[in-house]
């Protein structure tokens, strides 16, 4: 059979009422950075047993109980993002982040204890991230065959009977019936790769070019209670607010192989996907614990932790569009799909144990292990207009994507995070600080993106790569200055991750395989803090 890829175009996605994310999206959500004020960072996070520091108010909001001066504190700094990076969308790898804000009131209750009330914002991820990825595409792969397979599969759209040539009659696919495991991107190609006499057809492709450019953050505004019992027993709780603002523009284009097959459209060489998401939403949270000095006459303690999850109800939208040659000519401009959809996320418990101890006041040394399991996120729809016959009123309920939540499962795991860290006080009114993180992989090595899922997450899809990331290392420093109640601290952070990039899932039986492009993710952060203590 001629192999040929058509000009694209494609049926309008309408908005769906019913909706949930897709995992690797989600995941981008649930994790977290190290970020807090300069002295948390330089210490590498290692503080949740420490205490006396208002970064401790997300990680063990006990730590906020050690304070014995009401304080107020704001960071700022750059994030710069390293290595060789191709900037084609626009985005930038320097970016000014305006990063923590906060303050403690602290209150004697009695000769040995204090009442602590405490504010702070701080960014518990910062996306901003440009993706790059190229390589040749051999076994005859192509995204668009990704496609084609799926139809040939039977899993695109609903059958209806037609005459072919002869009068025979046949059953093609029904492009005006509801599609089944369907994405945008093959609502892009899906109805032009269908040929009546070969059935579905599809181009090879010889290469791939791919860059992505995110950005955004997410704020966390927590309030907390704290204090201790004689000096010996520290307790917090802090409820929190999550506020989202993630965004990412992408573009991947392959370049058709003449040698096989002729496309319909001569002058089309090459085929691009240009992409574009935001997701926007709210959040909230509770997080508890408790720091215990055991023995009297010794400064060492040691503290435990738990957050629940997060729990998110996030709006996302997506557009693509489909050009040839150049993605950024307009006239290029073939067809576009666009989605709108409400879904709550459900991120995983978290589970922290942490060791503290002071030589004097010269030495502090910190030692803190956090577990999330994350292959329990809760994917969820929502339901609209649910009317409660008790109270007379209606609400929206959700219930959970049980086809995402079991792909959840089998795509990620549970993260373990150790964090060490130091302050050494040449001088009293000097501090050195330097810490350590490393966090395991959150993504299975066998884990990929499932675009055949009966599920809206994966219908409201807007792109078919994902890459599995690796363990993350973090490298921190920093130094501190006091006077008068004033201080003023400098971190530095560097953080690295590897990762096995892939353009679409492979399938071996339809010859569509793409070999693993390694990507990276190393990030420097210099902060500033000035804070005062009163």
């Amino acid at each position: 059979m001629m192999k040929k890829i058509y000009v694209i175009a494609a049926l309008a996605l309408a908005t769906m009422p019913l909706a949930a994310q897709e995992t690797y999206e989600n995941a981008k959500i649930a994790a977290e950075d190290l970020n807090g004020t300069a002295r948390y960072v330089g210490m590498g996070g290692a503080m949740e047993a420490l205490g006396a520091d208002i970064s401790t108010i997300s990680s063990n909001p006990a730590g906020i109980g050690l304070f014995r001066k009401s304080n107020v504190s704001a960071s700022m700094g750059l994030v710069m993002q390293g290595g060789s990076v191709g900037n084609t969308l626009g985005g930038s790898t320097t970016n000014v982040s305006f990063d923590q804000i906060g303050f403690v009131f602290s209150r004697r209750t009695s000769r040995t204890s204090f009442l602590n009330l405490a504010f702070n914002f701080h960014k518990s991820r910062n996306f901003d991230y440009i993706l790059s990825a190229s390589n040749s595409l051999n076994n005859n792969a192509s995204q668009n065959k990704q496609t084609a397979w799926k139809g040939n599969e039977g899993w695109l759209y609903k059958e209806k009977k037609e005459t072919i040539t002869g009068g025979e009659e046949i059953y093609v696919p029904d492009f005006s019936a509801p599609y089944y495991t369907c994405n945008q991107i093959d609502e892009l190609y899906a109805n032009k790769l269908y040929d009546k006499e070969n059935g579905w057809v599809y181009y090879n492709a010889k290469d791939f070019t791919f860059n992505r450019n995110h950005e955004g953050y997410i704020g966390v505004y927590d309030f907390n209670v704290s204090g201790n019992i004689n000096d010996r027993v520290y307790l917090g709780l802090t409820f929190g607010l999550h506020d989202v603002h993630y965004k990412h523009n992408g573009c991947y284009s392959e370049t058709f192989d003449p040698s096989i097959g002729s496309p319909f459209d001569e002058s089309v060489s090459q085929m691009s996907i240009v992409e574009s998401r935001e997701i926007t939403g709210t959040g909230f949270d509770v997080k508890g614990g408790i720091i215990i000095r055991p023995v009297e006459e010794s400064p060492f303690r040691f503290g435990l932790s738990v957050a629940t999850p997060t729990f998110y109800t996030l709006t996302t939208s997506s557009y693509v569009y489909a050009s040839k040659d150049d993605a950024a000519v307009s006239k290029n401009k073939y067809s576009e799909v666009d989605g709108r959809y409400k879904f709550k996320l459900y991120t995983p418990w978290k589970f922290g144990a942490s060791l503290g101890h002071t030589f004097g006041s010269d030495l502090a040394l910190g030692l803190s292990y956090e577990y999330a399991d994350y292959s329990t996120i809760d994917t969820r729809y929502i339901e609209n207009g649910y009317y409660d016959y008790w109270n007379d009123a209606y609400y929206d309920r959700s219930s959970s994507d049980k086809v995402m939540n079991q792909h959840t499962k089998q795509t990620l795991k549970g993260v373990h995070t150790l964090k060490v860290g130091a302050e050494f006080k040449p001088i009293p009114n000097l501090s050195l600080r330097a810490g350590y993180n490393y966090v395991s992989p959150m993504y299975k090595k066998s884990g990929y993106k499932d675009g055949t899922l009966d599920t809206d997450g994966s219908y409201c899809s807007s792109a078919t790569d994902y890459t599995n990331w690796d363990e993350t290392h973090r490298a921190t420093c920093g130094v501190g200055y006091s006077i008068d109640g004033f201080n003023v601290s400098l971190a530095y952070q560097f953080s690295t991750t590897n990762g096995t990039f892939h353009p679409f899932t492979n399938n071996a039986e339809y010859e569509t395989v793409a070999p693993d492009t390694k990507v990276s993710n190393k990030r420097h952060q210099l902060l500033l803090t000035l804070g005062y203590s009163f």
